[in-house]
Formats: structure tokens, sequence, C-alpha cells
């Protein structure tokens, strides 16, 4: 077994043990989510449109994909889709859940020129090797200058979050730098997060000493998570990102009772196939 570890289940250890166990131990789904679904439509489409030659990609080209990558993803999760649907339903026509996915995609482009791109990569994964752990993630887009400069870009439908929530985005941005600086020998010159719900855009240039930094954090977090995975103690820790957990109901912290620990499960918490799991859709 390999130790392997993506940039989403390393922040939810951050934010509490408890989350991480329940996530990659315990296997509990999150339920469908609206907001999930579109943003998974939204990466598609803004995936896409780069199959396009440069002089059509447009807000019109953008918004004539939408329908079809929403068609394929209702092919793979009915679940999601008759949800979708649903809320649809019970809104007004100019606030559907379509209609604020179009929006997203259109206000990209005031932040964004897709005629003057051309990525070298999109939805990427990554996977490097730091002394026996293996980080791996998916990168939405990479942009290669000619001098071989690179910009790793994250896409986010959400809005832009406060300084008290900033560091876990940076965080994330940085894991991906970490892994292309030990897969291509240079480290990236621009991380770039887009926030299509305000339309805002942050830039962090990182240098090597950020990366070192990133590297000893990471090796400190597996360390605790084998701590953790050894002892079987995953306590909760609790925080107002609570408010939005979808397992709060079986938090000893909130009243509620974990389920009984699986049999083996010091190493489904080290299994590179669960902890790994679902990092596209989450990162």
């Amino acid at each position: 077994m390999v130790a392997a570890l993506s940039p989403s289940r390393a922040s939810d250890f951050m934010q509490c043990p408890l989350l991480y166990r329940f996530r990659v131990i315990d296997r509990l789904e999150a339920p469908p989510s609206p907001a999930a679904a579109r943003g998974t439509l939204v990466h598609a489409v803004l995936e896409r449109l780069f199959d396009l030659p440069a002089e059509q990609r447009t807000p019109e080209a953008a918004a004539a994909l939408v329908a079809p990558e929403w068609a394929a993803l209702k092919e793979a999760e009915p679940a999601l889709a008759a949800l979708v649907d649903d809320l649809d339903e019970a809104l007004p026509s100019h606030d559907s859940w379509y209609s604020e996915a179009t929006a997203l995609i259109e206000r990209w482009f005031t932040l964004e020129d897709p005629t003057m791109l051309e990525p070298a990569e999109r939805e990427l994964y990554v996977e490097a090797d730091v002394d026996g752990l293996v980080l791996r993630g998916y990168v939405d887009r990479l942009d290669i200058a000619p001098g071989g400069a690179m910009r790793v870009v994250d896409y986010k439908t959400g809005r832009s979050p406060s300084e008290l929530f900033e560091g876990k985005a940076l965080f994330q941005m940085k894991f991906y730098a970490l892994v292309l600086w030990r897969l291509r020998g240079e480290v990236p010159r621009m991380l770039q997060l887009v926030y299509l719900g305000n339309g805002e855009t942050v830039r962090y240039s990182p240098d090597e000493a950020d990366l070192l930094a990133t590297e000893r954090k990471v090796k400190a977090l597996w360390a605790a998570i084998q701590r953790a995975a050894e002892t079987g103690d995953w306590r909760p820790s609790t925080s107002r990102l609570c408010d939005w957990c979808d397992h709060r109901a079986l938090c000893p912290a909130w009243g509620g009772t974990p389920p009984p620990l699986p049999d083996h499960a010091s190493a489904l918490a080290l299994d590179p196939r669960r902890s790994g799991e679902a990092e596209k859709a989450d990162d």
C-alpha cells in the first residue's frame, strides 16, 4: 500500500479529523446538492469551450454548451438531475438553477478572455511522490507561457472568501504548485483563483520557500493522520464550518453518535484509493 493524499482530504483533516474519518473510513456520502451540480456543470462547460478555435470562444458559444453538457451529467447522475429539476419547478424562471449556471459562465468572460488563451492542460491529473507520500489532485487549467512559466488556474463557482477562509483556498493551490514543482522541476509563476460567484480573481506568486513550507505542512498532516489511524482518535474540531457539515447529526460535539469503526479502520484511513477518492469533484 502506498500512502496518498489529495488537497481535499488534507483540508478535511485540518478542518476536523472526524470529518476525514467520515469521508475516508466510513465512506459517508453527502446528500445531492444543486450547488455541487452547478459547479460540475460550469467546470465542464469551461473545459469544453477550449475545444473550439480561439475566435469561436464567445459567450454565446459557451451558453450553447450548457444544454449538452448538462444532458451528459444528468445521464451519469439521474438522482441529482431529479433534485435540480424539482428545484427549478419551485423557482421563478429567471431565478432557475439552469439560469444561474449560465450566468456564472457569462461572468467568467468579464474576468478572462478565452480568445487569448491556449491552455496547456485542462482537468489535469497530477501526482508526485514526496518521500514516500503520494500527493495527487486535479488542476482545472494549466497555462504555460512561451518561456515555460506556469500558471495554475482554479475555477470557483462561489464567492471569494473572507480572510478567515482564504487560507484554505490558497493551501489547495500551493499543494498543486508543490506537486508540479516536484514533477517538472520548476515553481509555478502564478496561482490564480477565479471566483465566479462575485467576479473576483485572487492571484498569488509562490516561491521555493512557500512550497517547502507547504511540503512540511503536508508531511505533518500525514503524520497526524497516521497517529489518528493507529489510535482510533478521530476527535471532532468545532468551528463555524459545522453549520454546513453534512454529517453534523452524527457528530458527538453536537449530540450525535458516529457509526462504529469498521474492521481494519486504520488501513482504510491510509488507503490511497480512499484518501484520493472524489478529489476531482471536490477540488
